[in-house]
């Protein structure tokens, strides 16, 4: 019996769609990775009996990347990153071994399905998988066609069991444009951002941005920003006057009268015309008016629509917005959340979608009368030729979805039902006066027919006052006519709907990468989120857009960025050439760095004024090495140390508190060291800003500190109070924590396991001797008298810490509080047990290591 591999983008998407195919009759079991499922189940295919194995990948297998000395950001000119620097394919996440968990799942395999989502970045998924597939599966016979790509837009059983039978291929056209915009993105990106990110925060302490980035993107996002910052800092209010007329209708009853002439900007002229007008004691009707106009109801939805809506009504950011959409859409909510398209296709099924709801709590009244009375068929939208719009594909309660996701998905609901309802129509009613020689207006709207603000009442016509019945020539009395200053305002900053508008109209991002451009810029401290969800830029976004404008404005203005997209589609469209768009591309931005580079005194002018010079930030700290002086410890991101002497900058672990270590001093280069900490609950450990910026030794990478060092006799290395092996990562080595007395720690060097142990000791030191059983250092423990937990009044015991009967019993072990990625565990470092001593080689299980030689430890994570 042949097999037919079948690979959806997300675990979640391939168990429903398995389910849909196999009736719910199938098996499941976990693949090797831990993270996906395999769920198998017997069918046919291509008119003959088959094995069926659905799985998934976790989002994109493969990401680029420079090659070797190119990651180097000290090593590497920038400008080498466009044309000389070598670019790879890597696995996105390597922990998920997910090239060798297709090529386990698809090896034998006959045929592959291809489920990725249905936009350019499924497709470009769809070829990483088959880079992995292919070479594994069982050779075709002759011409025999072995790849299929399924099509679709909701995970409904009609949906899926018809892309199952309306099999196409995968599009190599679509990949390439993915292909192409990772390229030019991680080649610019990349040269920008080394480039100005060293420049800067080698000169000022305070900028407070770890990362100052450029994007393709996320640049002329960031402008659009600072313009209107811009707008608003140089707007200058003008003192404008109105008249206001209020004539009396009945005993208790008056309307207040706009002026036809709306405002004047000189006073004298509206003391003027109020002066005409005050004194007259009665308006005469001059016209009257009533016409029946419609409020059209709204287009279908698209993504752009849905994100702009979350962020002004639902107070949802667009990343969190469209994360809480993907959600509903592979549990079968909604249809596919990534669509330009407005249009519904004439053969879309909108009574099957819309009797989803007719039992629906909260509208089932409304969906029961449109589809009794006959629904309206929705306004002609765009047809982008992707996805039809966003529609609901089920019903679903608050109880069912709770929070965000329900209100997102109430949102997408009410907007499908008004779609296929009527117009609301009203009537509007007008009345204009005269008193004196000034016209003046009044209207008002009467409601005829709701019609889809039933559903959407937060679009309802505004109820008003009805009007008096009146005609030509009729008079009321004038109640008064009064003048009015006011002041014009000027415009507040971007919402996020503004700012995702302005992106969509400049054809900044695609309708997937809109909101993380947006996310980057808040990120990378370059605009802040105000209320209303208003995005001011910081000072730091305001100074690298203005200083984009002063060298190079194309650098920030959406009309470059624009015309690469155009370019990019024309990839996708099979219209243009993968190589020369690539080529021509990134040959126009390695003009721009150029130009950037030698121009970039310009742009630090504009820093000189807002941030402070290394040498004027920050608080003296410990002293260098070289000089002897204080350095100054810069807190704002990323915390450093800087030597105003030396001119030299030392970067320091993030994510923590620094203080001086009990100024003692490092043996290798006499630097005084500091004591990183992540908190009470968490790990610290020594560091030397010198070896923690330049490794001494071989086996020693950058951004270590003295708990990874090797140096065979210093008191803070890793040789000397190195204990053992890890019981989570193995590849860490349990440090104990010379600092933390009486509530002593031990601490893996490597990830973030952390061991309360020996509390209320007075003194705790590792021994040279080793344990004869698993070969870790044995600790000497030194208890105050009246708290030692040892039998017989003893205070002093020496043993291990993983088989001492005693010691099991006083440590207890917990994760550390946070801990910064840097020194999370990696493979093929220190295997051995204790301190490097008796190392085994990678991968060897330690024959002496007992099977429950931690049942202290161990029982944690049980």
């Amino acid at each position: 019996m042949k097999t037919v591999l079948m690979v959806a983008e997300k675990p979640s998407l391939a168990q429903s769609i398995a389910k849909i195919l196999s009736r719910g009759n199938m098996s499941s079991h976990k693949g090797l990775n831990g993270a996906c499922s395999v769920h198998e189940y017997t069918g046919t295919f291509a008119g003959q009996p088959v094995r069926f194995k659905m799985t998934s990948v976790c989002g994109h297998v493969m990401t680029l990347d420079f090659l070797g000395k190119y990651n180097k950001w000290d090593k590497v000119d920038p400008a080498e990153l466009f044309s000389q620097a070598p670019t790879e394919k890597k696995e996105a996440n390597p922990k998920l071994n997910m090239v060798k968990f297709l090529q386990v799942e698809g090896r034998g395999c006959d045929y592959i399905v291809l489920w990725l989502d249905c936009d350019k970045e499924g497709e470009n998924i769809c070829f990483e998988v088959l880079d992995a597939v292919l070479p594994v599966m069982n050779k075709a016979h002759s011409n025999e066609k072995t790849v299929f790509r399924a099509r679709f837009s909701s995970i409904t059983d009609t949906d899926i069991c018809n892309a199952m039978a309306r099999l196409g291929e995968p599009d190599h056209n679509e990949a390439l444009s993915v292909d192409a915009r990772q390229e030019l993105d991680l080649r610019i990106g990349c040269a920008f951002t080394r480039f100005q990110t060293k420049y800067f925060q080698g000169k000022y302490g305070d900028l407070d941005s770890s990362l100052i980035s450029f994007g393709p993107c996320q640049t002329p996002t960031l402008g659009f920003c600072v313009e209107r910052h811009d707008k608003i800092q140089s707007f200058k209010p003008e003192t404008y006057w109105v008249l206001q007329a209020k004539v009396n209708t009945d005993k208790d009853k008056s309307l207040l009268l706009d002026w036809d002439r709306v405002r004047v900007f000189d006073r004298e002229i509206a003391q003027m015309f109020l002066n005409m007008t005050k004194l007259e004691k009665e308006a005469q009707v001059e016209t009257t008016s009533k016409k029946e106009k419609a409020k059209q109801r709204p287009l279908a939805l698209n993504t752009v629509e849905m994100l702009r809506v979350a962020s002004s009504a639902l107070g949802m950011g667009p990343q969190h917005a469209m994360q809480t959409a993907e959600r509903l859409y592979t549990q079968g909510y909604i249809s596919y959340p990534r669509t330009e398209t407005t249009h519904y296709p004439e053969n879309f099924d909108l009574k099957g979608s819309l009797r989803q709801q007719a039992n629906h709590p909260y509208w089932a009244d409304t969906v029961k009368r449109l589809l009794s009375e006959g629904i309206n068929r929705p306004r002609k939208g765009h047809d982008a030729g992707d996805h039809p719009p966003i529609t609901p594909m089920r019903s679903a309660t608050e109880a069912e979805l709770g929070g965000d996701a329900w209100r997102l998905y109430e949102y997408i609901t009410r907007h499908f039902i008004a779609t296929v309802s009527h117009d609301c129509k009203y009537l509007q009613s007008t009345i204009s006066f005269r008193i004196g020689p000034e016209l003046f207006t009044c209207s008002g709207k009467t409601v005829i027919s709701p019609g889809f603000t039933e559903i959407m009442p937060w679009q309802s016509v505004p109820l008003e006052e009805s009007l008096p019945t009146c005609q030509r020539g009729d008079t009321f009395a004038v109640g008064e006519v009064k003048m009015l200053e006011k002041q014009t305002s000027p415009p507040d900053y971007l919402t996020e709907a503004e700012l995702i508008t302005l992106m969509e109209k400049h054809g900044i991002g695609t309708d997937a990468s809109i909101p993380v451009h947006i996310n980057n810029i808040c990120q990378r401290n370059y605009v802040t989120v105000e209320s209303g969800r208003r995005l001011k830029p910081t000072n730091l976004g305001i100074v690298l857009v203005h200083g984009y404008y002063k060298i190079d404005a194309e650098l920030v203005l959406p009309t470059i960025r624009s015309a690469v997209e155009k370019q990019l589609n024309l990839i996708a469209q099979g219209k243009a050439d993968y190589r020369q768009v690539l080529g021509h591309t990134l040959d126009v931005f390695k003009r721009k760095f150029h130009y950037f580079v030698d121009s970039i005194a310009g742009m630090d002018e504009l820093m000189e004024v807002s941030f402070s010079p290394l040498a004027a930030t920050g608080k003296p700290l410990s002293r260098c090495g070289k000089c002897h002086r204080f350095m100054k410890y810069i807190q704002a991101k990323p915390s450093r140390l800087h030597c105003s002497h030396c001119d030299e900058t030392y970067t320091l672990p993030q994510n923590g508190t620094i203080k001086l270590y009990k100024e003692l001093r490092c043996p290798l280069d006499d630097f005084e060291l500091v004591l990183w900490s992540s908190g009470s609950r968490g790990k610290s450990y020594p560091l030397c800003p010198y070896c923690y910026n330049h490794p001494p030794f071989r086996d020693m990478k950058k951004g270590m500190g003295c708990n990874e060092c090797t140096h065979p006799t210093c008191q803070h290395s890793l040789s000397m109070l190195g204990i053992g092996q890890c019981v989570e990562c193995e590849s860490g080595v349990l440090v104990l924590d010379p600092t933390s007395g009486p509530k002593w720690k031990v601490a893996c060097n490597k990830c973030n396991v952390v061991a309360h142990c020996f509390e209320n000791a007075h003194r705790v030191r590792v021994s040279s001797d080793t344990c004869n059983t698993c070969e870790a250092a044995l600790l000497d423990v030194d208890f105050n008298k009246a708290k030692s937990p040892l039998p017989g009044d003893e205070t002093q015991h020496t043993g291990c810490v993983f088989c001492d009967p005693i010691f099991q019993e006083l440590v207890e072990l917990k994760h550390a509080a946070s801990c910064h990625p840097m020194h999370r565990g990696g493979p093929g470092r220190r295997q051995g047990r204790g301190r490097g001593r008796g190392r085994r080689p990678p991968g060897k299980p330690n024959p002496k290591r007992p099977k429950d030689k931690m049942s202290a430890l161990a029982a944690y994570f049980v």
